[in-house]
């Protein structure tokens, strides 16, 4: 049924700003940009859509929509973050070249199955760049890592 995933879309403060994180600092090829004139609804709009591609296919995706309001805020890690995933030696090199670049640039952090860096966008978004530690599919192995059972006893907790 569900093959993968296609994209994933994010607001835009400014689609060339964005342009510059994506495709100059992350090496996201920009893939497809549509304006979009009129809703599905016949409604005028102004909005420009645009698609950064990953190696497998998908892509990352933002609509700059100036007239339209949307209130951006500094996210924190645990309320929106993008994970992509990078080999184990381009995270050192990227852990390097953000600050190089004037990024917020935050990590090394082993969380045990991934380690992890973490860059601002110039939208307020984190992005979570993750490279696997040997240990990555044994932690994400339902058969062994009692996944459900956490979440039914955090469920629990919560109700108690």
């Amino acid at each position: 049924m569900i093959k993968g995933l296609h994209h994933n879309a994010y607001r835009c403060r400014d689609s060339e700003e964005t342009r510059k994180f994506y495709e100059g600092f992350l090496g996201l090829p920009l893939v497809g940009s549509l304006e979009i004139g009129e809703t599905k609804t016949g409604r005028e709009t102004t909005v420009l859509h645009t698609f950064y591609q990953m190696d497998d296919g998908s892509c990352l995706a933002f609509f700059e929509a100036p007239a339209q309001p949307f209130e951006f805020k500094q996210q924190h890690d645990f309320d929106l973050h993008i994970a992509l995933e990078v080999e184990p030696e381009s995270l050192e090199e990227m852990f390097q070249k953000g600050p190089e670049e004037g990024i917020e640039t935050r990590g090394i952090a082993d969380h045990g199955f991934v380690r992890s860096i973490y860059f601002r966008d110039p939208n307020g978004y984190i992005i979570e760049l993750t490279a696997k530690t040997p240990d990555h599919d044994t932690y994400l192995d339902p058969e062994t890592n009692d996944a459900r059972h956490i979440l039914e006893r955090w469920q629990e907790a919560k109700e108690n």
